[in-house]
C-alpha cells in the first residue's frame, strides 16, 4: 500500500492499494490523533458495549457471534435514520491486536463496506487511520465523489467521537455514553 503525502491531522490521504495482480482505485483516508495512548484506544475498539458510542449512526450494539474483536466475530446494532430503525451487523475480518482492526459492516440492500482502523503509536499519543470502500452491493455501484464526501464527512465525525471516548477522565471513561448520568441501583428519578 502506498500512501500520498500526509496533509494536517484528520485531512484525507489518497491511498493506492494493491492487492494481487491488480491495483485498486484509490480510496480516501482520514487520520486523527488522539490524546491517549495506543492500549486506550484499542481498549476502547476492543469492547463491544462502546462501538455505538464512537460509529456514528449506530445504537444499541451487542455482541452477536464469538469474542470481539477476535477474526469472525460480529456485532449486532441499530442505525437509526430519524424515525426509521435498521438492524445491522459487522463482522471483524481481520486483527491485529493493538493496531489493526479491519471490519466489513453490512448495510442491507446498499450491501457491504470494508472499514480499516489502524492505530500507530505517536509520541505518548495515538495516530488513527480510517479507510472504507464498498466491497459487495449497491454502494460499490453508487460510488462516486459525491459518495465519497459523505464518507469524509462520517469519518471525520467518528473519528472526532472516537477522540471524545478515548480522551475521556477515568470516571467516564469506562462506561459507554448510553449509561453515563444514569442514575445507579435504587435512585430515584427526579
Amino acid at each position: 500500500m502506498e500512501r500520498g503525502s500526509a496533509g494536517a491531522v484528520g485531512a484525507p490521504d489518497v491511498v493506492t492499494v494493491e492487492t494481487g495482480d491488480f491495483q485498486e482505485a484509490a480510496v480516501a483516508v482520514r487520520h486523527r490523533m488522539i490524546k491517549a495512548v495506543p492500549a486506550r484506544v484499542w481498549e476502547v475498539l476492543s469492547d463491544p458495549r462502546r462501538y455505538a458510542d464512537w460509529v456514528v449512526g449506530t445504537a444499541k450494539s451487542r455482541p452477536r457471534a464469538g469474542q470481539w474483536p477476535q477474526k469472525g466475530a460480529s456485532l449486532a446494532y441499530e442505525i437509526r435514520l430519524g424515525p426509521l430503525r435498521v438492524a445491522n451487523e459487522t463482522v471483524v475480518r481481520r486483527f491485529r491486536e493493538g493496531s489493526v482492526l479491519e471490519l466489513e459492516a453490512h448495510a442491507g440492500a446498499l450491501g457491504t463496506a470494508r472499514i480499516s482502523i489502524e492505530v500507530r503509536e505517536w509520541g505518548e499519543h495515538s495516530l488513527v487511520i480510517v479507510d472504507e470502500h464498498p466491497l459487495r452491493g449497491a454502494g460499490g455501484a453508487l460510488h462516486n465523489v459525491g459518495f465519497e464526501a459523505l464518507i469524509q464527512l462520517r469519518h471525520r465525525a467518528m473519528l472526532a467521537r472516537l477522540a471524545e471516548v478515548c480522551e475521556a477522565p477515568a470516571d467516564e471513561a469506562s462506561a459507554p455514553r448510553s449509561h453515563r448520568g444514569a442514575p445507579g441501583p435504587g435512585a430515584s428519578r427526579a
